[in-house]
């Protein structure tokens, strides 16, 4: 029978998560997984509430589970045709990175096999691994496999990722949503090991790669609090490029259910806040040196850290290539050449082909070196099935072979196209013999030529050897500026791959440079190489890791969302969703009431087109302020003339207009200036500089208030926007830094405003004036959306303590929307509101007052 996991695809990438519901039947520690091939057997769905682990483990300790596409093993089919055999991968970044974490911190792995296990031979298999390993194999159906990684990683994730971006239909470049959906289905099947094996309380995980940028959603779907850290070894393109993407919300999304997300370059990290920026509206602070995304009361910490080698691992290798003398093979071979090396995967975004040419192009510029220079380039395998791999190597062998016919003379070849499998301890000895490596890569993650190229130009420190260590140990670099190792090697040439001449340029200039020159720029480069180290990337990341994670930890965390929608909404643990039922009871009970309510995303919808109340909401705000035990007020942002006009049916509702700048108590009152200041001449300063930055900006706008200007950018474009805001921000203070104003930035805008004005100020007022009548409130509501409405509910939060409220008060500070706030409750929506105040206006007391001893309270106040 075909699994529940997998005829769920369609539902799962299309955005409908199942029912996560628990079986009762026991699971063995390591189920299988594929019974045929292209099928799968029951496997229990994900829980997106649950919090701790179906089969929690005895472990105490803290474990770090790493999750990549494959495990760091390599595997040989036994001679017998009996099994396998399995052996570390000393090569691989994940093992290597094992030096940076604490000793007493278990390593497990989850990964795929570079081979094909036979179905039958599964279960041995991973029992064995786990075992011998901590190793848990993630098998893949073939057709899933084909689809994922083939498919959606190198036919259309890869190439944007590297700027390249669909044109045409050639080859089937576009958009393939059966890839996406094979591509959720296997970062489901990698979650389902890691469930395994999880003890969600203890665990950090660390995800690798592009391979898996869903699997968090998966994982923090079913452990909310678990720790946890995603690492993207490839670009991450600029938000023009990757807007293209049709699942680029659902990936961002489930990104940001990590806890830390860590890139090579700032640049890479920019582009990802950028594209957080324009299509999630989310914007980036920097704490004390770290960048943070607040994501519904979760910080996101975005790390930047390029990864470096395993200096022990070089040497190794190096003493290898020694005793097989392979540098004094190649020695001989090279005899009197000056060596240019290359070492790059066979891929379209390697720029080798620009590189044979820029040789070329040097040949011809500066013929001293024809006979002399000699460029060796390798190449290894294709990882995978890339794009356009055939017509690259074509047109590299056709290249080759034409510069070799035109400059090559007996016994000397300009190109040696090393087009094979090589050896790690031959790169390292063509390594040692160079003179000068040249990376042209018009887009590459990182790149770590350069830095093994360093390691093994500095020798084996303190041993002899057929290579001559005493050599002086000098190294030149000619390497794209589009590479993720650039910025840290300031010493190398950098060049633009596309400019085949200044490329050309550049590789004269590193092998004429003095021995001097050459002999400082290697030293500079490895004493950050040797000291920026694979250890030093990961000891890092774990570290961020473990500071992203501990607030988390001290917060209230649920889930909410379907499919990639899905986040963990994480609040203060006093934070809590406003119980109508109980705040209607102390209403009840109470016998002087304030109730204070903002407009805009509160009462009314923030995107409603139409801003005037309802009939409904009126008739509400009528029946509560008519009660003679409350004073309402409605706090906004607004102008009095509108506020006044729309809500001219209640004649007991007192207005606080412009954050309180102008106070009305009731519809037949006067109108109350509550600044210190009637002198608005500083609107003459201010107004034109606004001006400015309007005729530069499309789609912003002023607003002209009574009392204040609101510059407004909301219809702009949101990165130019901002830098324009905050470029204004600094502007305005520079210019009103004599005026009696306060400039303050919002949501989408920057607003002028009298000094000592603010809706806090507005409670205090009301509190105070109700306590000089001898009506001190017993009972507070205070329910507001944005920042501005946090100055009322630090306000609400103090008010007993100054004796302002009564001692036995019962305080209703709410905020709308699950969002980190100064008040202790919240309603989800304007819609909630309105059925408090619905709840509010059937408990109110609306016949007429009579007073006994002059006027009402609510006239007084």
């Amino acid at each position: 029978m075909m699994s529940r996991s997998y005829t769920n695809l369609l539902d799962l990438a299309s955005g409908n998560f199942p029912a996560m519901g628990r079986e009762t039947r026991e699971r063995r520690r390591m189920p299988r997984v594929m019974s045929v091939p292209g099928f799968l057997t029951e496997v229990d769905d994900d829980q997106a509430v649950s919090v701790s682990s179906d089969n929690p483990s005895t472990v105490t300790t803290e474990r770090m589970i790493i999750v990549a596409n494959q495990l760091p093993l390599k595997a040989k089919r036994k001679e017998d045709n009996k099994g396998w055999s399995f052996s570390w991968n000393e090569d691989s970044l994940l093992l290597q990175l094992k030096d940076g974490l604490p000793e007493d911190m278990e390593v497990l792995y989850v990964g795929s096999l570079r081979v094909d296990i036979d179905p039958s031979e599964q279960d041995d298999v991973s029992q064995y691994l786990l075992d011998k390993f901590k190793c848990v194999p993630t098998f893949l159906p073939a057709d899933v496999l084909a689809k994922f990684y083939d498919g959606f990683c190198k036919r259309q994730l890869w190439p944007l990722f590297h700027y390249m971006l669909p044109f045409s239909t050639d080859k089937g470049h576009r958009f393939d949503r059966t890839l996406w959906e094979a591509y959720v289905l296997a970062n489901k099947l990698f979650f389902q090991k890691v469930v395994e094996i999880i003890n969600p309380e203890d665990d950090y995980i660390w995800i690798h790669d592009y391979h898996l940028m869903v699997l968090p959603t998966f994982i923090r779907r079913r452990f909310n609090r678990v720790k946890m850290g995603f690492f993207l070894h490839s670009p991450f393109p600029s938000s023009e490029i990757y807007r293209t993407l049709p699942v680029r919300e659902e990936i961002l999304k489930a990104l940001l259910n990590s806890d830390i997300i860590g890139f090579h370059t700032f640049d890479y990290a920019r582009h990802f806040l950028s594209c957080c920026s324009r299509m999630l509206g989310l914007e980036y602070q920097s704490k004390r040196g770290y960048l943070g995304l607040e994501y519904y009361g979760r910080t996101i910490s975005i790390k930047i850290m390029p990864v470096g080698i395993h200096m022990g691992r070089i040497e190794l290798v190096m003493k290898m290539a020694d005793e097989e003398c392979k540098v004094r093979e190649l020695k001989q071979e090279f005899e009197g050449k000056t060596i240019l090396l290359g070492v790059d995967d066979m891929d379209i975004f390697k720029g080798i082909n620009l590189k044979i040419l820029a040789m070329e192009q040097m040949l011809r510029q500066h013929p001293k070196w024809q006979g002399r220079a000699v460029l060796v380039q390798i190449v290894n395998p294709a990882r995978g099935k890339g794009i356009h791999l055939d017509e690259i190597h074509a047109e590299i062998q056709e290249s080759c072979n034409r510069i070799n016919r035109m400059y090559g003379r007996p016994g000397y070849e300009p190109i040696v196209f090393v087009d094979r499998a090589v050896s790690i301890a031959e790169k390292v000895a063509y390594y040692s013999i160079a003179e000068c490596v040249i990376v042209t890569a018009v887009r590459d993650g990182m790149n770590l030529t350069p830095y093994e190229y360093i390691a093994c130009r500095q020798g084996i420190s303190g041993s002899e050897s057929c290579s001559n260590v005493r050599d002086p140990k000098k190294s030149m670099l000619v390497i794209s500026e589009f590479i993720g190792c650039s910025p840290s090697l300031s010493g190398a040439i950098r060049v633009n791959p596309w400019n085949v001449e200044a490329t050309a340029e550049a590789m004269n200039e590193a092998i004429s440079m003095s021995d001097g020159e050459k002999l400082l720029r290697h030293e500079k480069h490895y004493r950050y190489v040797s000291t920026h180290d694979v250890a030093y990337w990961s000891r890092s990341f774990l570290q961020d890791m473990e500071r992203a994670c501990t607030d988390l930890l001290r917060k209230r965390c649920w889930g909410i969302g379907l499919s990639f929608g899905f986040r963990v909404v994480a609040l203060d643990p006093n934070f809590k969703k406003l119980s109508i039922e109980a705040m209607v009871s102390a209403y009840k009970r109470s016998r002087s009431r304030a109730i204070l309510l903002d407009y805009d995303g509160t009462v009314m919808p923030q995107n409603s087109i139409n801003k005037s109340p309802s009939k409904e909401v009126l008739s509400m705000l009528e029946s509560v302020s008519a009660d003679p035990k409350n004073v309402v007020f409605i706090v906004s942002g607004r102008g009095r003339d509108s506020l006044s006009d729309w809500f001219s049916p209640c004649k007991n509702l007192g207005i606080a207009a412009e954050h309180g700048y102008f106070l009305r108590w009731s519809h037949n009152g006067e109108w109350e200036i509550c600044g210190k200041s009637s002198d608005f001449g500083w609107m003459q300063i201010a107004e034109p500089v606004m001006k400015l930055y309007t005729e530069a900006t499309d789609g912003s706008s002023i607003e002209r208030k009574e009392s204040a200007l609101v510059w407004q950018y909301r219809d702009a474009d949101l990165g130019f926007g901002s830098a324009q805001a905050k470029e204004m921000l600094d502007h305005l203070e520079s210019v009103m830094a004599n005026e009696p104003v306060a400039v303050k930035s919002g949501q989408f805008i920057v607003e002028v405003k009298p000094q000592e004005v603010s809706k806090g100020l507005v409670a205090e007022r009301i509190f105070s004036s109700m306590v000089a009548k001898g009506k001190q409130a017993d009972f507070v509501l205070c329910v507001g959306d944005d920042r501005s409405d946090e100055d009322m509910f630090e306000i609400v939060s103090s008010a007993i303590s100054r004796n302002i409220l009564a001692t036995n008060a019962s305080v209703f500070a709410c905020t709308v929307g699950q969002k980190p706030s100064k008040a202790k409750y919240y309603l989800d929506d304007t819609t909630e509101v309105a059925s408090m105040l619905e709840s509010l206006a059937e408990e109110s007391d609306s016949s007429p007052y009579i007073e006994e001893t002059g006027d009402s309270s609510r006239s007084e106040v």
